[in-house]
């Protein structure tokens, strides 16, 4: 995604999300900051919002919006049911990005070195499309980690990211222990490890899918 249009979509979200009410849980994201964070609650019901974006290369003007939501619950949703199963087909390419998520979320739990939590609502693997590209997600947490623990798991995250050849960022969080949002440039998967309040750190990887005949960069 542009830089330029990834900044725009995490003001838009945070500007709704103050529009309904709810709340920071620091202060607003310092825009001048290479990857602005925004972690706002809601009242009394305790959802949770996230948003980080950022510039990946600047000299491609390429950069990152990632936004989710812990919820306390999910209420049953007839949208799978009803969805026409034409609206979106897999394709071969889906298939090897959905491998690569894999691939690359197996070799950073090997580097973390903890165990993982129970796969909860919202998380998994997924493939989603939008106007530019189709992209395979793959997202889980670790178990509640201690503050020590932490420190040396992102120390270990960080190092294996080096090592592997990612392009890594830090992303200042509510919890006082920054995220790392990494690049890799062989395949422009992107991953993110954030802390969570409950101690647990979630993990996201995004890899494209790249069409047949697409021009690669």
């Amino acid at each position: 995604m542009p830089a330029g249009p990834a900044k725009s979509l995490v003001r838009q979200a945070r500007d709704a999300w103050v529009k309904r009410g709810y709340k920071f849980q620091s202060s607003d994201a310092d825009w001048s900051d290479p990857f602005p964070t925004v972690s706002m609650r809601t009242e009394p019901d305790d959802f949770w919002m996230d948003a980080i974006t950022g510039v990946l290369d600047r000299a491609k003007g390429t950069g990152v919006a990632s936004i989710g939501v812990t919820s306390p619950c999910f209420a049953p949703s007839d949208a799978t049911a009803t969805a026409d199963p034409a609206s979106f087909r897999r394709t071969a390419p889906d298939e090897q990005a959905e491998r690569r998520a894999l691939d690359h979320s197996s070799r950073i739990y090997d580097a973390l070195q903890v165990r993982h939590a129970p796969t909860t609502e919202g998380e998994g693997l997924g493939t989603y499309q939008d106007a530019e590209a189709t992209y395979a997600h793959h997202t889980w947490s670790t178990e509640p980690l201690a503050d020590d623990t932490l420190a040396q798991v992102m120390q270990r995250a960080r190092a294996y990211f080096a090592s592997a050849g990612w392009t890594v960022r830090h992303a200042p969080m509510a919890t006082g222990v920054p995220a790392l949002m990494a690049r890799h440039a062989a395949d422009g998967a992107v991953a993110q490890l954030a802390p969570s309040t409950d101690g647990t750190l979630r993990v996201a990887v995004s890899t494209p899918a790249v069409r047949p005949g697409a021009a690669s960069v």
